[in-house]
């Protein structure tokens, strides 16, 4: 083994079965030690208890359980709290937890930034790094237990359910976010049910086609728009994975798994762009016999946007307009936006290698914003 130790948060439970079998030691080393870290949020291994001292003595010196470094943390007014994180290279990402009656939702970062620049992201805005470890993403469902089990244990507040949501897309930061969702769903580490646990993706469909072979989860998907050439500005991906092989690529999902009965169908609610009658026509006509629930997002501002949020009167036509179709539309209600938690806000500190931002300071505003209106035309 090499002299930098092995961070233990980075191994599922086939790969502590294996680590254990590498130290001599007995597959079920592995359970044990799961739960003390996963269930009980034990960082020393002193603390492991019921393991012989000879093992705890030689994991302190192979082994460490690290997880990313808490920068700072801010509770919104309705009780979403966030958390700024540390990761190696002077860099930052984010993560929110959104507490609700009778469950509480922890969204998830997969990498640092975004490298595929949907243009109402504040993410995509600041540009892409690189991927997150297993060990780095598990950590924050690992940092939020520990963190609401101590300041918050009064509250009865509790991570029930995760979604891949946060900075990055998953599907691009592929086994990580598979090994990572692994332990969220592992009776031995979290036990979150399969459909507690949601994969979104803006639709890289390789990726998708190949993650119901590994893994069984629900299923979002960021849409966002009815047809190719808006959602080419919108979600760039789509210029290489178009809607029409999208679309297949969810029903295969759909038809292989037990925990995505219906995928979620995400969609931003922008001013002028994608907002009207007629694109919800298209959309009704798009999804007709897709298992769905549409989410309706509206857009939350971040400085470096000339969007705008679609008025509630477009909203409500646009959801009534698809319920009369005959689907389920649940507009989300903005959580945590006074300490910019909310959807399509996060922002870490990334260093940029797309140099993706000083491009767009080129580019005055409203040059950019007269370039989508045209190309929406």
């Amino acid at each position: 083994m090499s002299n930098k130790k092995i961070n233990l948060l980075n191994l599922t439970r086939d790969g502590m079965v294996e680590f254990f079998k590498e130290l001599g030691e007995k597959p079920f080393r592995a359970t044990q030690v799961l739960k003390w870290i996963h269930q009980f949020g034990v960082e020393d291994f002193a603390e492991m208890t019921n393991i012989s001292k000879a093992c705890r003595t030689k994991l302190k010196d192979i082994a460490e359980i690290k997880g990313p470094e808490v920068v700072s943390v801010q509770e919104s007014a309705d009780g979403t709290i966030k958390w700024a994180l540390h990761i190696p290279g002077g860099q930052a990402i984010e993560m929110v937890f959104i507490p609700e009656r009778h469950r509480g939702t922890l969204c998830v970062s997969s990498q640092v930034g975004c490298a595929l620049e949907c243009s109402f992201c504040s993410t995509g805005y600041q540009g892409f790094n690189r991927n997150l470890s297993t060990a780095e993403i598990i950590g924050q469902v690992w940092l939020a237990a520990r963190h609401l089990n101590g300041l918050h244990k009064s509250d009865n507040r509790a991570v029930t359910n995760v979604v891949m949501m946060g900075m990055g897309e998953p599907l691009a930061n592929y086994e990580p976010v598979v090994n990572a969702m692994e332990l969220m769903m592992d009776d031995n580490a979290y036990g979150l049910s399969k459909r507690r646990v949601t994969l979104s993706t803006s639709g890289m469909v390789p990726q998708l086609k190949r993650l119901i072979e590994d893994i069984d989860v629900a299923l979002a998907i960021s849409l966002h728009a009815p047809n190719d050439p808006l959602r080419d500005i919108l979600v760039p991906i789509n210029k290489k994975y178009p809607i029409n092989e999208l679309m297949p690529a969810i029903h295969h999902y759909l038809e292989r798994s037990n925990a995505a009965r219906k995928v979620t169908i995400e969609y931003v609610m922008l001013k002028g762009i994608n907002d009207s009658l007629e694109h919800a026509r298209q959309l009704a006509s798009l999804l007709k016999g897709t298992p769905c629930k549409i989410n309706l997002i509206p857009f939350n501002p971040f400085p470096q946007s000339d969007y705008e949020t679609s008025t509630q009167q477009s909203i409500d036509l646009f959801s009534d307009f698809l319920i009369k179709k005959g689907y389920l539309v649940v507009t989300r209600r903005t959580r945590g936006d006074d300490i910019d938690a909310a959807c399509g806000q996060l922002a870490g500190k990334i260093n940029d290698k797309t140099k993706r931002q000083s491009r767009r300071e080129q580019d005055t505003s409203k040059e950019y914003q007269k370039q989508i209106a045209v190309e929406i035309r």
